[in-house]
C-alpha cells in the first residue's frame, strides 16, 4: 500500500504572531490498512532561513546572542548564542532570507553561499521548515549590537575563532538546533572546503 494521508478536517484555533491550526486525519499504517482518526494542534510556524558565517582571514565565525521565547521557562538561560536567522517572507527564497538577515542582525555581507540542509526543525506539532546554508565573508569592522527596534530585535554579535565554536560545541555550550547542526557540518567539511590554510 503506498503511504498516504487523508486530511479530515482543518481548522484555525488562534491567529497571532503565528497560528495554530487543529488537524483531524489519517494515515496508512505499515501493515496495511488505515489509522484512526487523529487530531493533532500544529503550529503553523512556515519556513525559515539561517546562515553560519565564516571568515577565512581570521579563522572565525560570526554567532549572535538575542533572548528568545521558546527558552523563557527552560533551564538554560533565554539569552541564546545562535546562528543568524529569520522568517521567509511569501514571495522570497532561503538565500535572500539569509543575506538580508544578515545585514539586518549583524552588519555583514556574505559572499557565496552553500547549502547545508532543508530538515523540519520539530516535525511533531510544528511546520517549521529551516534552509541552513554556511557562507565565507569579511567580517573586518562587523560587531556590535543589531536588528530591527520596530521587530523588538535586540541582538548581540560574537566572533569567535572557529576552534573555540568548535571547542564550546564539544562542551555543549550550545542550546540552539541550528546553531549545533551548522557547527557540525563546519567540523566535518572545514578540511574539504578550505585545506591546511
Amino acid at each position: 500500500m503506498d503511504k498516504e494521508v487523508r486530511m479530515l478536517s482543518k481548522t484555525t484555533v488562534y491567529d497571532g504572531y503565528f497560528q495554530i491550526l487543529k488537524c483531524r486525519y489519517q494515515h496508512t499504517l505499515f501493515n496495511g490498512g488505515w489509522s484512526r482518526p487523529l487530531e493533532r494542534e500544529l503550529f503553523d510556524r512556515g519556513r525559515v532561513a539561517a546562515v553560519l558565517p565564516y571568515d577565512p582571514s581570521i579563522d572565525s565565525v560570526l554567532l549572535v546572542e538575542q533572548c528568545r521565547t521558546g527558552a523563557l521557562d527552560s533551564e538554560y538561560s533565554p539569552w541564546l548564542i545562535e546562528v543568524i536567522a529569520g522568517i521567509i517572507d511569501p514571495g522570497e527564497g532561503p538565500e535572500e532570507v539569509v543575506r538580508r538577515e544578515s545585514v539586518e542582525e549583524a552588519g555583514c555581507q556574505l559572499d557565496e553561499l552553500t547549502l547545508i540542509a532543508k530538515f523540519f526543525v520539530t516535525p511533531g506539532g510544528s511546520s517549521e521548515m529551516a534552509s541552513l546554508y554556511f557562507a565565507s565573508c569579511d567580517l573586518t569592522g562587523v560587531g556590535g549590537i543589531h536588528g530591527l527596534a520596530e521587530e523588538g530585535e535586540d541582538i548581540r554579535t560574537h566572533i569567535v575563532k572557529r576552534q573555540k565554536a568548535f571547542e564550546m560545541l564539544e562542551n555543549g555550550e550550545f542550546n540552539s538546533t541550528k546553531v549545533i547542526m551548522a557547527l557540525q557540518w563546519f567540523a566535518l567539511n572545514y578540511q574539504r572546503l578550505f585545506g591546511n590554510s
